[in-house]
This record gives C-alpha cells, structure tokens and sequence, in this order.
C-alpha cells in the first residue's frame, strides 16, 4: 500500500491541526495504522496508533489528551488530530500501516512495513 501524508505547517503554540495520510493501491481496512514522528536529531517516535476497525487506539504520554488518531476506511484515510499544540510537537509526522488480521495496534516502528512520506509540522512559541 502507498501513502500519502498531508496537512503540515505553521502553526503557533495552542493552535490546532489535522493531518491526513491517504492510502492508494489497497484498502486501509485490511492494515494496523499508526502515526510517527521524527524531531532533529532524535529519533523516530510513536504518536499514536489505531487497530484495523478502530476499536483500539493508542496515544503516546506526551500526547495524551491533546492528539487524536481516527480512521475512515471509505475514504481508505487515517487522521491525526492535534489540539493544544507546543513547540516540542515539531516534528515531521509520519504515518505507517502495517497489513493486520487482528485487532490490536502496534507501536513498534519495527512493526510497519509500509510508510508515508512525511510532512513538516513547525510550532512556534
């Protein structure tokens, strides 16, 4: 499956934005989804993660209560909503799928076989 992510920026801390990852060549349904991130010179971290029916989801500590990982199968695109935004969330944001016929989520970077491009989300203080 390919993928495409979208929706990065600029944005000020406190703001909010929704990144989108786009699947082509296959059907998202059959695929674990999860998003990542990768800060200058650290390295590529979990974000949050959604099982292949959106029954479980996982969000990282860091995150937690602010971002928020959905997926719509129709529209073969998983979400990441981030709310209350800091300058430690600037990143580029990766989302990665990872063909599943379960019902857990993975977050493992390891686990993923299949990942998006990446897309720059800068917030500012």
């Amino acid at each position: 499956v390919q993928l495409q992510a979208c929706g990065g920026g600029l944005v000020q801390a406190g703001d909010s934005l929704r990144l989108s990852c786009v699947a082509s060549g296959r059907t998202l349904a059959r695929y674990a989804l999860g998003w990542f991130r990768q800060a200058p010179g650290k390295e590529r971290e979990i974000v949050a993660a959604i099982s292949r029916n959106g029954g479980s989801t996982y969000s990282a500590d860091s995150v937690m209560g602010r971002f928020t990982i959905s997926r719509d199968n129709a529209r073969n695109t998983v979400y990441l909503q981030m709310n209350s935004m800091k300058p430690e969330d600037t990143a580029v944001y990766y989302c990665a799928a990872k063909f599943s016929g379960g019902s857990a989520y993975y977050i493992a970077v390891a686990e993923y076989n299949s990942w998006g491009q990446g897309t720059l989300v800068t917030v500012s203080s």
